[in-house]
């Protein structure tokens, strides 16, 4: 048996087995990923403050979900939307956490992805 080290993994190759290296490390790089999210967030009218709600945005949060920062643009006739940034954990249920907790803010009307992509890893 031959035994290779990357890191923290211990990989052990035998003629036998068919596992690659390059598999098992994939698998492990898989749990790292992590995704850059850019969303617009309308409100629901003029009258309410964008700046509030991106306060509250931060409360409503789930672990592994960040708020990273958060511009208002201009949509028509006084009425503005949030341009937000969020990095989060690429496993299942996430982005549905992340639209459930947005759209249960009161104030917010809509909430549609603009961007999603994948951010570089750490390597240890």
């Amino acid at each position: 048996m031959v035994l290779y080290y990357f890191g923290d993994a211990r990989v052990a190759e035998k003629q036998q087995e068919h596992t690659s290296v390059v598999h098992v490390l994939l698998k492990d790089l898989k749990k790292m990923a992590r995704l850059s999210l850019r969303a617009k967030i309308l409100p629901t009218g003029t009258e309410i403050d964008l700046d509030e709600v991106a306060k509250k945005i931060q409360g409503v949060l789930t672990e592994g979900i960040i708020f990273s920062k958060y511009a208002k643009e201009p949509l028509a006739y006084g009425l503005y939307f949030l341009v937000a940034e969020f990095t989060l954990d690429d496993k299942e249920g996430q982005m549905d956490s992340l639209e459930n907790a947005i759209r249960s803010i009161e104030g917010v009307g809509e909430f549609e992805v603009l961007g999603l992509s994948r951010t570089s890893v750490n390597m240890k």
